[in-house]
Order: structure tokens, then sequence, then C-alpha cells
């Protein structure tokens, strides 16, 4: 089976989360069975694209809003992660310094839609230029929704309607909204088709998506349920497509977070040798961080805006911070200015008890999984979550709020062969507790090493996810 996936991000490409990570690793577990998984995204202006070699396989002109541009499709012949990674290069449209946002100012692109109706435009004209084409055409998030729409209304793409779309939800909270005029940036269309671009009187990319693709999925169980009553507007539009809708829950790719392995790490371990490869990593962590291995460490690692739950932080840690509790924190990421000077205070008046690192550092954050006891990850929104099942594959146990893909993958100690702490309501009386009774099993030392061990053992690989996509695209393939 010939599948194309669509995507803004891949990891090692191009990564801010989870939907970088998963595009990078579902390809490559659908290639490595016997598929053919190309993946395509836009030719950022970023430090990784500047050591690369590429290969042009194909080359054509744009018009958009009456203005022209030339593209290339090419090939990145260095990259060897198991699957053939292409990019869209469009000169003054996608050979920006960030993904989303400049990496200088920290403001979001005013350009958006030229860019993302830009980039899957020539994805499309490349397509179209294939002898075989393929059997699924799968786009990821709101930056992608479009193709579907395009391969049916289109007349310029009419050899592509009969070719099935999956479009897979990372994140709901974003729509890719315009104001209706900019429809203008699109190919010609069919008119009768105009009513699958408008959601709530604006066009609104993801709604579209969602009415024109074949399959909808998104990242969790439980996540597919939340969409259909929070979902910024759209639930009920995703109730009356419920019938094309599923939940397929994420996995991780095990080759690259596997401790007994994982060249970012300064010791190996695995599950049998857990208790002196996880100290030997803590001792490591504590030195960066100025802190003491005998006592527990709890972290953080993501983004620092609200959606994560990043602004409950702060106070959460002040609480254990100034009271009697041996505990630390560990924080590595980015975000809301805001966040930034509370977490640098905290780093500042308890320097022994709260290590701090405002930036994006992977080889920190593997560390960070290995060194620590425990994960902090209290999100308002998490349509799967992946740090969890890191964590856990490092044997570091989860404290989570029981949202999305977190509900899925996270069951409460009180609860027969319990993996992690839960907290339901977002509040920070609920959030104390949960930490509090994960300081408490940190001293019982049997204990904690069973759990260890058990989260350890869990198979959170791509091997199940990546069948239940492929039974949806053999599915769609026999129509």
């Amino acid at each position: 089976m010939f599948v194309i996936h669509a995507s803004m991000e891949c990891y090692p490409a191009a990564k801010t989360g989870g939907l970088g990570d998963v595009v990078g690793a579902l390809p490559k577990y659908l290639h490595g069975d016997g598929d053919t998984c190309f993946v395509v995204i836009p030719k950022y202006r970023t430090k990784w694209f500047e050591v690369q070699d590429f290969h042009t396989v194909f080359e054509g002109r744009l018009e958009q809003g009456g203005r022209s541009f030339g593209f290339r499709i090419q090939q990145v012949i260095t990259f060897t992660e198991g699957f053939p990674l292409f990019v869209v290069d469009v000169p003054g449209r996608l050979d920006r310094n960030g993904i989303y946002s400049d990496n200088a100012s920290g403001f979001n692109y005013t350009d958006e839609i030229e860019r993302y109706v830009a980039f899957q435009t020539a994805i499309l004209d490349w397509i179209n230029s294939f002898d075989t084409l393929p059997n699924i055409v799968h786009c990821h998030d709101h930056h992608t929704a479009l193709i579907p729409f395009m391969m049916t209304s289109c007349p310029k793409y009419e050899r592509l309607a009969k070719v099935p779309s999956v479009l897979t939800i990372h994140n709901g909270e974003y729509h890719g909204q315009n104001h209706f005029a900019n429809t203008r940036y699109l190919p010609p269309f069919y008119w009768n088709s105009v009513g699958l671009l408008e959601w709530n009187g604006v066009f609104n990319s993801l709604a579209t998506g969602i009415k024109a693709a074949w399959k909808v999925t998104t990242v969790s169980q439980s996540y597919m349920q939340e969409l259909m009553y929070n979902s910024g507007g759209l639930e009920p539009l995703i109730i009356r497509e419920e019938q094309k809708c599923i939940g397929i829950l994420n996995g991780i790719d095990a080759e690259v977070w596997d401790p007994a392995k994982d060249p970012r790490i300064p010791f190996h371990y695995s599950s049998d040798s857990i208790q002196p490869g996880k100290q030997l990593n803590k001792k490591e962590l504590c030195d960066l961080f100025k802190l003491d291995p005998q006592k527990p460490i709890i972290s953080f690692i993501g983004r620092m805006v609200t959606e994560k739950g990043a602004d409950l932080l702060p106070d959460l840690f002040a609480h254990f911070l100034e009271s009697r509790y041996d505990v630390q924190f560990v924080v590595l990421g980015t975000g809301e200015r805001w966040m930034h000077q509370r977490f640098a205070e905290l780093g500042q008046r308890f320097p022994s008890k709260c290590g701090v690192k405002l930036e994006y550092n992977e080889n920190v954050a593997h560390l960070i999984y290995a060194g620590s006891e425990f994960i902090l990850m209290p999100s308002r929104v998490e349509p799967c979550g992946l740090n969890q099942m890191y964590s856990m594959r490092y044997g570091t146990i989860p404290i989570v709020r029981a949202v999305g893909g977190l509900r899925d993958t996270v069951t409460d100690m009180s609860e027969p062969d319990g993996v992690g702490f839960r907290f339901y309501n977002f509040n920070l009386e609920e959030s104390i507790i949960a930490v509090e009774r994960a300081i408490e099993l940190f001293y019982e030392n049997e204990k904690l090493f069973e759990v260890q061990q058990r989260v350890m053992n869990i198979d959170h690989s791509w091997n199940k996810a990546a069948t239940n996509y492929k039974q949806i695209y053999k599915t769609l393939d026999q129509h």
C-alpha cells in the first residue's frame, strides 16, 4: 500500500510537539511492515535543513491571490529514519526560520493562510503528476486539512477525487479559521462545494477537513469523545460526522525512546537494572541542576502554555518548596513570558530544590526522563500525550490530570496494577494531593521499585496503533 503523509512537522527535521513525533514514527512502522510511506513537509530555513542534501523530483508554479510562485518538491537524500522524506520548497512562503512563528521575535506569521494553502496545493500538484496514484493521502491537523476538499472539489485535481483521504486531529484547539474572503487563495473549486469551507460564518480549515475527508481520526479514544462536547464550536459537526470518526491511541518510537541504548543518556539500563541505572542518571541530572540525589525529583517537560496546565505549576511548586516537604522540581521548556518569569523566580529563590531551564533541549529531556522519579502533566487539554509514555519507558512514574490520552494511558495507583497518580479537576488542591501521594511512594522503596518495573514493561510502541491505521487504510482502499 502506498500512503502519503502531509504535515507541518516530522521528527527530527521539524518538531514543536507531539505532531512531529507521530509523523516521524508512524510512517516508519508502516514502511517497515511492507507499505510504502512518503512524508512531505515544508522546507524551512532552520539549522537541520542547512546540513541536508536534497534532490529535486518535481517543479511547478502556484497561482495564488493574483501572484505566481515557483516551487520545488525535493527528497531529502540524507534522511535515514526509515522512510522517504520530501520537502516543499516555496521561496517567500515556507522558507522561514520557524515552523509557526518567527524564532527571533516569537510572533506568529501573519500570512498563515497563504503559507498553508501554498504548501497543500504544491503537494497536490506533485501527486497529480504521478503515474501511479497513492492508495491513501493522510493529512495531519488543520494545516493540511484542505487537501481532502481540494481533491474532491477542484477541477484541477479531478483525477484524485477517488483517492481516499484520512485526517488526523492531533490538536482540536486550533482550527485554522480565516475571513471567508481568503478562500481566494485556493485553486478554483466547484461553487456548489463552497459550503464545505464554511463553519459558523467563517472559513474554517479543520471543519472543512472533517467534512471532506473519508475518515477522521484523533490520537486517543477519550479525546475523540471529548471533542464532541469541547472542540471550540465544532461539537455539532463532530457529532454529525461521528460514524466516520475514530480514536486511535498514539504510540512512541521504541527505538528512539529506549533507556537500554539511548545515546542521549550517560548510563543505559533495562527493567532488570532499573535501580542502579536510574540512580546513576539521577546523579548526572542532579549535577546539572545542583540538586540532591537522595530526594525525590518531580519534573515537567513541555510548552509553558495554559493548554498544558503549566500555569498551575508555579503555585503548586511554591506550596511544596515553602513547606516541610523534602522534594525537588525540574522544569524544561519554553512558552508564555509570564510563566518564564515565575519559574525563573522559583529557581532563584530555591536553587537547591528547583532546577529550571527555559529552553527546548532534547538531550536534557532524555536525561530528565532517565533521572527523575516522577513526571508531572497537569494538562487542561491533552489529546494523547506522549511524555507520560516516554517517562514510563524510562521507569519514571506519571502524575497526570485524567483528561484525553492521559486518562487512557495512566491508571491510578489505587487501582490494581496502577501505573501513576491521577487527579480530575484542574485546581491546586487536587494537584497537591496527587504530588503528596507520589512523595509518599518515593519513600516506600520496594513498592517504588515494583511500580517502576511495571511501567517500564508496558508496550507503548507504535505496533498496535500502526496496525489500527493499516486496517483503516485497507477498508478505505476497498471502496
